[in-house]
């Protein structure tokens, strides 16, 4: 569950908030896009949402955590439960496939046996197990954009949040990630992707879309 209330963030150094009077709410286990153009907001509220910023004013809820009053250590187990790719995919290029999948259960001190376990469903499931042992640099955009969402969902997150997560992608690459999100919806994750690609938002399912302009909602419509 994700609520804002009269929410505003403004980074340090900034003269004026980023973002400003937004108030919406999500249950658990529903999908949102997050549209706008370019300069709206868009990856400000995302960082918001990763807890990556807090708010400058007003009261922010997430998964029942009152983020503008929680501790380091209540906000880094509020991490933990919530998944993140990146528009530029951020994975480690000296490092395999596998081990920057498996780099979230090793933070968590997961047993070897059990991470090897969880990286191979995960790599079989987005279809990118023929490169396990492979460097990121080896790969296409869209293998390279797999593996970021298969490391995201390495923590099996109770909310995952994705930027342009099709950017790299053909179209049937695409629709088979909708496929991907819509499974984790069944399982009770809440989803909520960035996009400025119009053919996915046609191509999927009807749903409530959150649209921003000028750092603040602009409407919450069903697409």
């Amino acid at each position: 569950m994700i609520s804002l209330h009269d929410v505003s963030m403004k980074p340090p150094g900034v003269g004026k908030p980023v973002l400003h009077g937004l108030t919406l709410h999500i249950p658990q286990g529903e999908f949102r896009w997050l549209l706008g153009p370019s300069g709206a907001g868009k990856s400000s509220f995302l960082k918001l949402l990763t807890l990556g910023a807090k708010p400058f004013s007003g009261h922010m809820e997430v998964l029942g955590v009152p983020v503008s009053r929680a501790n380091r250590s209540t906000l880094r187990d509020l991490r933990r439960r919530i998944g993140f790719v990146p528009q530029d995919y951020r994975l480690i290029s000296e490092w395999s496939v596998y081990d920057n999948i498996a780099l979230p259960l090793r933070l968590k001190n997961h047993s070897e046996r059990s991470i090897r376990k969880e990286v191979f469903n995960v790599l079989e499931w987005l279809d990118v197990a023929t490169h396990t042992y492979s460097l990121p640099t080896t790969l296409s955009g869209g293998e390279q954009q797999r593996v970021a969402i298969a490391r995201a969902l390495i923590n099996r997150p109770e909310i995952l949040l994705a930027d342009e997560p099709t950017n790299a992608l053909e179209a049937d690459q695409a629709r088979h990630l909708l496929t991907t999100f819509q499974e984790l919806i069944d399982l009770g994750t809440t989803v909520i992707v960035a996009t400025h690609n119009e053919f996915l938002v046609q191509e999927a399912p009807p749903a409530q879309a959150i649209m921003l302009r000028d750092g603040t909602l602009d409407r919450q419509t069903v697409l």
